[in-house]
C-alpha cells in the first residue's frame, strides 16, 4: 500500500506551525454517537500504513491507534444520540469536530479538515480536504482513531443491547440491524430522527 504523501502538511511544517488532521465517523448508522478526531502528527515520526481508515481491517485500524497515541497528539469529540436528534446529523458531526479539537492537548496553529465545509468556530484557520482522508496522513491517522474508538463504543452497547449486531455493523442500517428493529423494537440508542428507526415508531 502506498504510502500517503504530506503534501498538505509540508508547508506548514516547513513554516514551523503545528497542523491537526480532523475526520469524522458515524454519519451513516442508524444507532450510536457520531464521533470525531484530531490529529497531530510529529513530521520525524509518521506510523506506517496511514490510509483512509475504511480500507483497512479491524486489527490493522487498532495497531495503528496504538502507534498514532504513541507517536503523535489526539483529541476525540463525539455527539450523542439526543444531539443528532435535535440540531441535525451534519450540525452534530461540525459538534464532533470541534469538541475533537478542543480536546487536543494542544492547541493547532492550522486544521486540515476532511470534507467540503467546515465547521464554525474552530480555535485556528482551517482548510477543507476532499477525501481528506486519501490525501493526509493528518486526516486519515484522525480517520483511524475515530473508527476505532467508535467501533469500541459500539461494542459496549451492543453488549447491553444483544440482537442488533452492533458488534459488528457498529449500528450501520445492515440487513440484520434493520430486521432487528423491526423484531425487537427501537432502543434508547437509536436515532429517532432517521426515516428507517422513524417509520418504526410512527408506523400506526
Amino acid at each position: 500500500m502506498d504510502a500517503l504523501q504530506t503534501k498538505l502538511e509540508a508547508p506548514h511544517w516547513a513554516a514551523g506551525r503545528v497542523v491537526a488532521g480532523v475526520d469524522e465517523v458515524g454519519r451513516g448508522p442508524l444507532a450510536g454517537p457520531v464521533v470525531a478526531a484530531a490529529v497531530i502528527l510529529r513530521e520525524d515520526r509518521i506510523p506506517v500504513g496511514l490510509q483512509d481508515s475504511k480500507k483497512l481491517g479491524a486489527a490493522r485500524r487498532e495497531a495503528l491507534t496504538l502507534q498514532i497515541a504513541q507517536a503523535g497528539l489526539i483529541g476525540i469529540g463525539q455527539a450523542s444520540v439526543e444531539e443528532i436528534d435535535r440540531i441535525n446529523i451534519l450540525q452534530a458531526t461540525y459538534l464532533a469536530m470541534q469538541r475533537a479539537v478542543a480536546a487536543l492537548p494542544q492547541v493547532p496553529d492550522h486544521l486540515l479538515v476532511d470534507g467540503n465545509r467546515l465547521p464554525r468556530d474552530l480555535p485556528c484557520p482551517a482548510s477543507a480536504v476532499v477525501r481528506g482522508d486519501s490525501l493526509s496522513p493528518s486526516i486519515a491517522a484522525a480517520s483511524i482513531v475515530a473508527k476505532t474508538w467508535r467501533d469500541n463504543v459500539m461494542k459496549k452497547i451492543a453488549q447491553h443491547h444483544p440482537g442488533y449486531g452492533w458488534e459488528t455493523n457498529a449500528g450501520y442500517p445492515t440487513p440484520c440491524h434493520k430486521k432487528a428493529l423491526r423484531d425487537l423494537g427501537v432502543t434508547p440508542h437509536h436515532r429517532r430522527s432517521f426515516k428507517p428507526v422513524h417509520n418504526i415508531l410512527y408506523q400506526e
